[in-house]
């Protein structure tokens, strides 16, 4: 019966993680997964977020399923989050929003409707993108194509380029944008060119998708989520899937949001129902636990000051972990591969090492990277930093030997 099904290679960096796990050397560094971790190396549990579970906990309740819409309360709360208190939009009630297992889900849940109501469309995706973006869409049944992004010899941005490709695209092509700290480059667009893209985009009837699953690890919670606030303000259709991941520390819980913002209350309605829908041929309902952990940390003004300190201060160390790794690194990597670890943002960094030069670190130093070249600054702290960037420098030097 099953003869003909061919062997699943693994998702490139669960299957390098696991590899890591495996590794016996004492002195090994993953840096491929984008998980945070703290200066001890370990995963945190945010003080918000320890604080809203116990007090979950002291009242322990019945579990009955939620809607298949999600918890009322979080998605309030994520539209206030990602929208703003006073957007109009929200206010007018021209948001549309399920909750979702994770941001993967979110996404899954945003295909499977486009390719029923959009079915003519074709998904178009930063080169590069995460993997899973294309796995995602190409399983829903889109044709997935890919735009210029990435500028591999300055390791900044292909702008010009984005714009003619996207200029191009016939009307209601998907656009799926990355909200901030780019996956897997590291590089943005600042705000003047999210208001030239978000024009064009309208001009030309295309449907954004936007992916904000880092929303707080750029240039603060509400600057991240520039470009969603903006499609808004210029009342453009479109998507938009945000996680609660990392900000929160929460990946096992799987808490997400997919939002559709609408062009009346009306519209909103019918594409909420819709969206029911589609989570319910995908997997009923959302799960109650880590929802009602956000909604209690996000609506509880304590714990929503002390959240939002956390989270400032770890991408205080993230910052501080690009500087140490530019620093031991000067006089060993070429100035344009230096400066993008200080000018690329968020999680990751786009080193510029090439595939080999990534085999070559996991294989003699035990140091993980995926073999695209990115790098996760959310792993490194000052027990590892030094042992990395030592490793880099040899096999840069050995490539000039």
């Amino acid at each position: 019966m099953f003869e003909h099904i061919e062997t699943y290679p693994g998702d490139p960096i669960l299957s390098l993680n696991e590899d890591f796990a495996k590794d016996p050397r004492r002195n090994k560094v993953n840096l491929s997964i984008g998980i945070y971790f703290d200066d001890a190396g370990r995963l945190p549990v945010m003080r918000a977020v320890r604080e809203a579970e116990a007090s979950l906990l002291e009242q322990p309740a019945a579990k009955p399923y939620l809607p298949m819409s999600g918890l009322a309360a979080y998605r309030d709360a994520v539209q206030s989050l990602v929208f703003g208190d006073h957007s109009v939009a929200r206010a007018e009630g021209r948001i549309a929003t399920v909750q979702t297992l994770g941001g993967s889900g979110a996404l899954k849940v945003g295909a499977d409707f486009i390719k029923r109501y959009f079915p003519g469309s074709e998904v178009w995706v930063s080169d590069p993108t995460w993997d899973n973006h294309r796995f995602i869409f190409e399983r829903a049944g889109f044709t997935v194509g890919t735009y210029p992004y990435y500028d591999e010899a300055t390791g900044g941005l292909k702008f010009d380029a984005m714009l003619s490709a996207i200029r191009d695209l016939p009307a209601k092509s998907v656009v799926l944008l990355h909200a901030c700290c780019h996956n897997p480059t590291g590089v943005d667009l600042n705000d003047a060119q999210w208001m030239e893209l978000i024009d064009l985009i309208k001009r030309r009837d295309l449907l954004p998708f936007v992916d904000m699953a880092y929303q707080g690890f750029g240039a603060g919670l509400d600057a991240d989520a520039f470009a969603i606030r903006e499609l808004v303000r210029q009342n453009v259709p479109a998507f938009v899937a945000n996680s609660f991941s990392k900000n929160f520390s929460l990946y096992g819980e799987r808490c997400g949001a997919l939002s559709v913002i609408c062009e009346s209350a009306e519209a909103a309605a019918r594409v909420l129902g819709q969206m029911t829908s589609a989570v319910r041929a995908n997997y009923s309902n959302p799960p109650t636990h880590g929802a009602k952990i956000v909604t209690r940390v996000l609506t509880t003004p304590a714990l929503r000051q002390s959240w939002e300190e956390e989270l400032a201060s770890m991408c205080t160390r993230i910052a501080r972990m690009r500087g140490e790794i530019h620093a031991r690194l000067r006089g060993n990597v070429p100035d344009a591969m230096l400066a993008r670890y200080l000018e690329q943002r968020g999680m990751f960094t786009f080193t510029g090492l090439s595939a080999g030069q990534v085999d070559v670190l996991r294989e003699r130093h035990g140091i993980y990277l995926i073999r695209s070249g990115r790098m996760c600054i959310a792993a490194l702290n000052d027990r590892n930093v030094g042992v990395t960037a030592g490793a880099i420098g040899e096999v840069l030097a050995m490539e000039t030997v």
